[in-house]
């Protein structure tokens, strides 16, 4: 942990956390925003690279609350707690003009509770999935939160009509990501035969998806490459776990998959299809308008427990905008390789069926395109000047 240093006098100072890879993420698009507004202001609290980059001072890297389910919670409580507990002490010893909680709802809710009790205004970018499963965080979100900025149009009714005052922001990767997608450039970058057919692995980030889900990856694409020996294979991995996936490639014996150092824009560019973990990734193969197969599987008790709390049959992103199985979700005991590869030839063999995919990808990238950055920004400043 980092000393949490004095904000400098007269400085703007916000605190703020993400909680993995996928939060770092929209967290350092947001942040644009929050630059252009308060182009002096203090920021620090718990993010990654992405966030760093716009000035974060970073007192914990995020990856240390990079973790899901149940099981794998329990696993870490006692140091994610210590985190939290930390965290709050120093907040409410000195506090921020705004705390801004990015995702991560089962750390974040509870230190937002204890800061908006306190006086402090706290925002939630990413409205916890309610309208998925564990409907009752409601009551929770209302404790907590001061204002939700909202990445999905349907989220603020819902809020609304809970008394929780909410913003629809659009979603910040629908800014980062092109309309058109340059695919031979992509390939070109990656080194990748323009001419030959790309899949692009995309096993998650966090520590339980590698454990659960990079080996069966690796062995669907052996499977893959035995039907069609002139397919390539791309995975973009964290720096941090490069060496890890390069082991278990190597002894899974997929040699044909080139381990790439993060670029996971850049191998869904170029990709023609990609197998892909549940979670935003999947929201990201959509705005770049490919095919995919989502796959996941976990701890055997946290499945079941989660299981019990859906709402709905779907899990993927691009699958629950378009309320129908849009592409093929394989969760749990269908995610083998078998079925994968299955999956994804089915793709590869339907080029018809793939296009008519794109059309509905475009008008979802339409919907959730806004200038979030200014619009998330706006809808703090006018929290804070309330």
């Amino acid at each position: 942990m980092s000393v949490l240093s004095k904000a400098p006098d007269g400085a703007f100072s916000m605190a703020m956390v993400a909680g993995e890879t996928s939060g770092d993420l929209l967290a350092g698009l947001m942040m644009q925003g929050i630059r252009a507004h308060w182009p002096e202001a203090y920021l620090y609290g718990i993010g990654g690279p992405r966030m760093q980059a716009q000035g974060l001072q970073a007192l914990w890297p995020s990856e240390k609350l990079a973790v899901r389910g149940y099981v794998e919670v329990l696993r870490h409580y006692r140091e994610i707690a210590g985190i939290r507990n930390q965290l709050r002490a120093q907040l409410l010893a000195h506090p921020p003009r705004v705390f801004v909680g990015v995702d991560a709802p089962d750390f974040n809710l509870d230190l937002e509770r204890d800061l908006k009790q306190a006086g402090i205004p706290t925002v939630h970018f990413v409205c916890p999935s309610i309208w998925a499963w564990r409907a009752e965080r409601i009551q929770k979100i209302k404790q907590s939160v001061d204002h939700v900025l909202c990445i999905f149009p349907f989220e603020t009714d819902l809020l609304h009509a809970h008394g929780i005052p909410a913003t629809y922001v659009g979603h910040p990767l629908a800014q980062a990501i092109p309309m058109q997608v340059d695919t031979l450039k992509a390939r070109q970058e990656l080194k990748l035969d323009s001419n030959r057919p790309v899949v692009a692995l995309l096993p998650g980030s966090r520590e339980s998806e590698i454990t659960y889900l990079a080996e069966r990856f690796f062995q669907t694409a052996i499977l893959l490459g035995q039907q069609q020996t002139h397919l390539q294979f791309v995975l973009p991995a964290m720096p941090s776990m490069m060496s890890r996936m390069e082991r278990l490639r190597d002894k899974v014996g997929a040699t044909q998959v080139q381990i790439l150092k993060g670029q996971s824009h850049a191998a869904l560019a170029a990709c023609d299809v990609s197998l892909i973990a549940s979670g935003t990734a999947t929201l990201e193969a959509a705005l770049f308008k490919k095919p995919m197969v989502i796959a996941y599987n976990m701890n055997w008790i946290s499945w079941q427990m989660m299981k019990r709390k859906k709402l709905q049959p779907w899990v993927g992103l691009p699958n629950i905008l378009a309320r129908e199985f849009c592409v093929p979700e394989l969760l749990q005991d269908q995610a083998t390789p078998d079925k994968m590869a299955h999956a994804v030839l089915d793709w590869l063999r339907s080029p018809e069926k793939a296009q008519a995919l794109v059309s509905r990808f475009e008008t979802m990238h339409q919907s959730l395109l806004r200038n979030t950055p200014a619009l998330a920004a706006d809808a703090i400043q006018t929290l804070v000047n309330a």
